[in-house]
């Protein structure tokens, strides 16, 4: 991999202001292990492999099964995740596949059953921080830990 900008040294304030939106992020009211799971299946679907990494590596130290990470990229075809979990997942699938119509009356619908409006404006902020996350990632090409 080649050598890219360094966007916390050479644009130090939208550096911060991304952590500003990862240190709200932090304390709200979505379960840890669900935050992780949103932010490892936008990474998969934009392909990037620091966050995957990161994000895995995250969600295990949490408690997280690796069973349950294998499978993450095919949540829908297994019952280990609850239907809240699937909810949230299909939140952040539709958020990060934005050009497909973005998230629809459906989804939404459904994400009611298990979340009231300040938590699914939690889930879309999730995943729009881990989109951003996963586009300064591969745009400057940072790479995965050994």
């Amino acid at each position: 991999m080649s050598n890219r900008v360094k966007i916390q040294t050479a644009f130090p304030e939208a550096w911060k202001a991304m952590y500003g939106v990862e240190n709200t992020l932090s304390n709200i009211n979505i379960p840890l292990i669900t935050k992780e799971l949103i932010k490892v299946r936008a990474s998969q679907l934009n392909q990037c492999a620091f966050c995957i990494d990161m994000h895995t590596a995250s969600a295990m130290k949490n408690g997280e099964t690796a069973k349950r990470l294998f499978l993450l990229d095919a949540w829908k075809e297994t019952d280990i995740f609850t239907e809240e979990e699937k909810a949230a997942l299909a939140v952040a699938e539709e958020v990060t596949f934005i050009s497909h119509g973005g998230l629809s009356k459906a989804t939404y619908e459904n994400a009611k059953k298990f979340y009231d409006e300040t938590s699914i404006a939690q889930l879309i902020m999730i995943t729009v921080a881990i989109n951003a996350w996963n586009r300064i990632a591969i745009s400057t090409q940072l790479p995965v830990s050994k």
